[in-house]
């Protein structure tokens, strides 16, 4: 099968904390939006992608892989998409860039002061 990149402007990078789960899921509060299931899915896309964030899988296959039935893999599947943490056109998987947070976004939490300079610098510190 000939993979395609299925959003370019979100090609995912390896973040400056070196790993590819992106450390901005907890501190952006990405787990809020999604359950368990969806989580499981999501760790097993980012495991099995490529540097592009691609992969295919077939359903039955990650069904079979994550012990989910077809129901729960579909809301897993739409809850990441919902999220904006992947993009899919079947078979085809894309683990997506995390968008960067919009500046005066409402938080759940405190903001750090680095944070809050840099959006009232318009990213320059």
């Amino acid at each position: 099968m000939k993979k395609r990149i299925l959003s370019p402007e979100r090609l995912r990078k390896v973040p400056p904390q070196f790993s590819w789960v992106d450390h901005r899921l907890v501190r952006e509060n990405y787990f809020v939006r999604c359950d368990h299931s969806a989580w499981t899915l999501y760790l097993f896309l980012v495991n099995v992608a490529d540097a592009q964030g691609l992969s295919y899988y077939s359903d039955a296959s990650l069904m079979r892989r994550l012990n989910l039935y077809g129901l729960a893999l579909s809301a897993s599947r739409r809850q990441l998409i919902q999220a904006g943490l992947i993009a899919y056109q079947s078979p085809l998987y894309q683990v997506l860039s995390l968008e960067p947070e919009p500046v005066g976004a409402e938080r759940s939490g405190p903001i750090q002061v680095g944070q809050l300079l840099r959006q009232v610098l318009g990213g320059q510190l």
